[in-house]
């Protein structure tokens, strides 16, 4: 590279920052002390200048406007209900209509703060009805969907296993939404990738997102200009196991990481993912599409500062 070469900036679309693991705390047990201000640091120090933080309910979403609050012009947050928590808005306190008045209240204010830029975590998920069934979640994702047109938020999606509803629902949507939405944390088929970009919707990838060969095809043909990366941790690490883990050679190293029982700073945890692993993510975008990081990163970072604005202008 040479000296010219401007410094490589990403967006961490995708990061569970209110996840307990960034306070230390698994399943429950404090294993260290909270590294969160580290976890960030070390992001930062590899040119990740934003992150969208994921609100998956009420209670997520509030503390992830919290977090946006803490790191000023850094981090931004999401506000929405997860379609695996899609039961919650039955079991609210004075029912649904309440909570969806809550969530309006949240996102509106934490808009107009510029807080959050983007209504989500919402969607469908047919993996894990047992958290969820199929009804709540048809039901509360169009009334979240029919949120994001009356705020004008873009939209910050999950679909799993329910492509055909997921597109009907959202196809209907996505005309009255000007700057439209991120399918995150991608695993679906080539023909959904293709049906979806056919939408306007763009595309985030991370770590779970390139498990197998198939995934590796499908990331390769996801055109630049639809293209957002994410880690979604402390989830979707690139593990050895993964297709994708061929493709690492000559990626940037990571900060030494060890078990949670041996935490010290300035460590990585052992299973847990976080944002500074985002360089490896382009990086195995970049060999996939045999084309280089840098255009990896312009494309990725335009797409998301045109998506959610972020603090900046392109």
């Amino acid at each position: 590279m040479g000296e010219s070469s401007p410094p490589l900036r990403y967006v961490d679309i995708g990061i569970n920052l209110s996840d307990p693991m960034f306070q230390g705390t698994y399943h429950g047990k404090q294993a260290h002390e909270s590294d969160l201000d580290d976890v960030v640091k070390r992001a930062q120090e590899v040119g990740c200048a934003k992150f969208m933080v994921t609100g998956s309910d009420l209670v997520e979403s509030a503390q992830a406007i919290e977090i946006a609050r803490k790191y000023p012009g850094f981090c931004y947050a999401t506000v929405g209900v997860h379609p695996c928590q899609a039961k919650l808005f039955d079991e609210y306190p004075g029912g649904a209509e309440s909570m969806i008045q809550e969530l309006r209240k949240l996102a509106t204010e934490s808009r107009d703060s510029g807080l959050a830029v983007a209504f989500g975590e919402i969607g469908l998920d047919y993996d894990r009805l047992f958290l969820s069934e199929k009804a709540p979640q048809l039901k509360y994702f169009e009334a979240q969907l029919d949120l994001a047109v009356e705020l004008q938020m873009p939209l910050f999606l999950h679909s799993r296993a329910a492509s055909e509803d997921f597109e009907r629902l959202i196809g209907a949507k996505l005309p009255q939404l000007p700057k439209g939405g991120l399918v995150h944390s991608f695993t679906g088929t080539m023909e959904e990738m293709n049906r979806l970009v056919a939408l306007g919707l763009d595309i985030g990838v991370n770590g779970c997102s390139m498990k197998t060969e198939e995934n590796l095809e499908v990331v390769k043909a996801i055109p630049l200009e639809r293209l957002q990366i994410e880690t979604d941790g402390p989830w979707c690490e690139i593990r050895p196991s993964h297709a994708s883990a061929k493709f690492l050679q000559g990626a940037p190293e990571l900060p030494k990481s060890v078990k949670k029982e041996k935490w010290q700073k300035g460590c990585m945890v052992k299973g847990r993912n976080e944002p500074v692993a985002i360089v490896r993510v382009a990086h195995v975008i970049a060999q996939v599409k045999g084309i280089t990081v840098e255009e990896v990163c312009e494309a990725a970072w335009n797409n998301s500062i045109k998506m959610f604005g972020l603090g900046e202008q392109l």
